[in-house]
């Protein structure tokens, strides 16, 4: 029998034609399913295609039967439950590349909205008025545009930027530099602040992390010049809405162009209803070509997986083939994990790596360790889709500095690899090894010193080592009914500092996260999500 994938929610013809011309594969569409009935069959299939109104949920993937594969068409995954699909051993798989012109369009749509009072002038036109002199713009041409998060969307805006005769200013939060062709033609900017004073016109296009969210508050807004106006069309929150609310009430800034919110739909609609917003129903990804390219990709992906050509667009297993590395492999493994732990817990942005390999592993060829790392530290956070081919020089492309050095202290390991990340705002360090030849294991974190299986969702502390904070904790995920399935830390007696390293049944929501933050004796919290060890399954 072949494979049989099934379509619940409306894709582009040419995606569904992807699907149907694959041999061996059978395509059932069932746009609209009932929830009870989606889970009643989706067991039956291999594959399923969905994009926005369908929510797998841990109901609908209890019994997932034979089901393998996930295809999103679109970029977020927020109607798909990861920890389950995860823990069935579903790939999960998003289309991140085809809304990029859609959304950097709508962007440059806003910032001529607000200059010019485009939506205003519409409506009062429409009214039967002619107040040519109330509507009195600005023009885009000579401003200076201060983009935050120089990926696939935010380097597209500053091609159309430069093409307005604007001054482009670029800050990325994650890496200090940028992709060398696009650096020729503006300016980077050593801080965020130093961004700030400069922007005419403040616009966001990162993703929604610990990092990110909240990353434009009061302070930022007020430091932009006045007359400014921000922008943001990539993920309601990172710009917080209460604060700009705030500042637009003053005469500080001009105006504001939302396609994005908090909540979706919006509950208060302060921030949409204010006079000085320009605000759009999340309409970033809403082009057809957009919906075209996304179907597309999602269906490209999901065939390839599911006839073993090739895996694209995963967001719950790593993007790196770790059979490659022959005998190397858990190496290679707890490389990439490494270095996606360092990116969760990492302040600022990143300026140098040095990876440390001692015992036996120094004698091997390690390369293929280093660029795991490179690629489980830099795979969310750069715009070029990275691969064992280009992730090094990709890397330097974006201004990292790579070294790797060997040493005879293993620390009473048969090896071990440490990766040291260097930022602008401080530094991390993460421990490895490899237990047996197929367990790899956390070791330290910032020389607190633990055992930690690193996969699922992970939630690692910096706190006070003093009685009762484990309790607390432990209190405050059983007060919103979240299980800790285990737990490990290690201490430092002379500082009387602790690290939490715990391991969770699901995702904790934000303000779970928000109320550990809180705490008087925690320091920092951050949420990790690592996909299943393939290592221990092999």
């Amino acid at each position: 029998m072949g494979l049989r994938i099934l379509v619940t929610d409306k894709l582009a013809e040419e995606g569904v034609a992807i699907l149907k011309a694959e041999p061996g594969i059978e395509v059932d569409m069932k746009v609209g399913i009932k929830p009870e009935d989606l889970k009643a069959i989706i067991g039956q299939y291999d594959g399923i295609c969905i994009r926005s109104e369908t929510k797998l949920t841990a109901d609908v993937l209890s019994n997932p039967g034979k089901l393998r594969a996930i295809a999103r068409a679109g970029v977020g995954v927020d109607n798909v439950d990861l920890p389950t699909a995860t823990r069935h051993g579903i790939v999960v798989m998003n289309a991140p590349d085809g809304n990029t012109i859609s959304t950097c369009e709508l962007t440059m749509g806003l910032m001529l909205a607000v200059s010019r009072h485009i939506a205003d002038a519409c409506a009062s036109f429409k009214a039967g008025k002619w107040e040519k002199k109330l509507f009195m713009g600005n023009l885009l041409a000579g401003k200076t545009v201060g983009i935050i998060g120089l990926g696939r969307i935010g380097s597209a805006v500053a091609k159309r930027c430069l093409a307005f005769d604007m001054k482009v200013i670029g800050y990325d939060p994650f890496v200090a530099g940028v992709a060398q062709e696009l650096s020729k033609h503006i300016r980077i900017a050593k801080t965020l602040d130093e961004l700030l004073k400069e922007a005419n016109i403040l616009t966001v296009h990162t993703p929604m992390t610990d990092e990110t969210r909240g990353i434009i508050g009061k302070k930022e807004l007020l430091t932009l010049p006045k007359g400014a106006i921000v922008i943001n069309a990539a993920r309601g929150g990172i710009i917080s809405e209460k604060d700009l609310v705030e500042v637009l009430n003053t005469d500080h800034l001009k105006g504001a162009g939302i396609d994005v919110y908090t909540k979706e739909p919006p509950e208060d609609r302060t921030l949409v209803d204010h006079p000085k917003v320009t605000a759009l129903p999340h309409l970033g990804a809403s082009s057809q070509e957009a919906q075209r390219n996304v179907s597309i990709d999602a269906c490209h992906n999901i065939v390839d997986y599911l006839a073993g050509r090739e895996l694209r667009g995963a967001v719950n297993v790593p993007a790196i083939d770790f059979a490659a590395a022959g005998a190397l492999k858990p190496y290679a493994e707890i490389g990439h994990r490494i270095g996606a732990l360092v990116a969760g817990i990492m302040h600022g942005r990143l300026k140098r790596l040095v990876v440390t390999y001692a015992g036996d592993i120094a004698k091997e060829p390690y390369k293929v360790v280093t660029i795991s790392v490179i690629m489980g530290l830099l795979q969310r956070v750069v715009s070029t889709p990275l691969n064992p081919v280009n992730a090094m020089m990709v890397a330097k492309e974006y201004g990292l500095e790579i070294s790797e050095r060997t040493s005879s202290d293993a620390r009473g390991y048969v090896s071990s690899v440490r990766v040291l990340a260097e930022g602008d705002l401080e530094s991390h360090s993460v421990y490895g090894t490899v237990f047996h030849g197929h367990y790899p294991r956390i070791t330290a974190i910032d020389d607190f010193y633990m055992e930690m299986k690193p996969e699922g969702d992970l939630v690692i502390t910096f706190n006070e080592d003093r009685p009762g904070v484990i309790g607390e904790v432990g209190m405050t995920f059983g007060k919103h009914g979240i299980n800790i399935a285990s737990m490990t830390f290690g201490r430092k007696t002379e500082t009387k500092e602790s690290c939490l390293a715990l391991s969770l049944d699901t995702v904790p929501p934000a303000n779970v996260l928000e109320d550990l933050r809180g705490k008087p004796f925690m320091k920092r919290v951050h949420h990790v999500s690592l996909p299943p060890l393939v290592s221990e399954s092999a």
